[in-house]
Parts: C-alpha cells; structure tokens; sequence
C-alpha cells in the first residue's frame, strides 16, 4: 500500500510552467532511510510511474525508458534533503510527483507536488487591460471622459 507521511516534507504543492523550461521539487526526510525514490501518478494511464531512486551516496537508479537527460537527482549530504530537477518539460510531464521513501515493505509517499507543463502561461490580469468581450465597456466615468477629450 501507498502511504503519505509527514515525516517526508514535498515542496512546492503546485508548478505551472511552460514547454521547454526546467523545474525542481524538493523532498525533505524526516527518518532513517537507504535512499529516495521519485513517482510519477498519471491521471490518463491511472497508474505510479517509477522514475528514479537516489540512495544514500547520491546514485540514481533509473526506472525503465525513464530519460536521464531530463531527470536528474541531487542529495544534499547535510539535511536528508533531495531535489528532483526536470528538464526540456513537454506537456506529457504533467501530473503528480511524489517522492517515498520504503519502510518494512511499506511505501510512504510524500504529499506530492502538482506539475503542469503548458505550451503559453495565462496573462496575469492586468488592472489597465480592458475585458475581451464584445460589447465595449465602459470603464471610464463621464467625469474622466470630459477631461480627456479637454
């Protein structure tokens, strides 16, 4: 069984970005571990992925047709903290990671961080941006309206 524990901490929750960037999850161990494994859960094949483990001296086991040019780990020897950096991110990259770590044939799970690779990022609503809808809006009061054509 799966299991998600606080005593592996996941950061950040959530990461929008764009095709051909590059990104980081953080996974932080609270406990005795021989090393880290990271996850992938896809929603459209309903299934983990496994894609890499790192044991304790930093080497990386890869799972199967999992690209070593895109995943790579590295280990912080200090803190029990390891980073998972994907890079050259198509949208098929999305979903959910997880890092876990294994205890006495158990799997804990981290709380998983949600990736979303898109082709263009939405536009921050700016405040001088007018809506896109086809009746014009009329957003100036008359007051300011006057003044400008003054």
């Amino acid at each position: 069984g799966f299991y998600t524990t606080l005593l592996l901490t996941q950061t950040p929750e959530h990461i929008l970005t764009q095709t051909n960037h590059k990104t980081e999850i953080l996974c932080e161990v609270k406990k005795e571990h021989t090393g880290l494994y990271w996850y992938r859960w896809s929603q459209e094949r309903q299934h983990f992925e496994f894609l890499v483990f790192c044991n304790t001296l930093g080497k990386a086991t890869y799972g199967t047709n999992v690209s070593q040019d895109k995943f790579r780990v590295h280990r912080a020897r200090l803190h029990s903290s390891y980073s998972l950096h994907i890079s050259h991110l198509q949208p098929s990259d999305s979903g959910t990671y997880y890092c876990s770590i294994s205890q006495s044939s158990q799997l804990l799970l981290g709380s998983g961080t949600r990736l979303r690779v898109v082709d263009a990022l939405p536009l921050p609503p700016k405040a001088t941006q007018t809506p896109l809808s086809k009746k014009p809006a009329p957003r100036v009061t008359k007051h300011k309206a006057a003044s400008r054509e003054g």
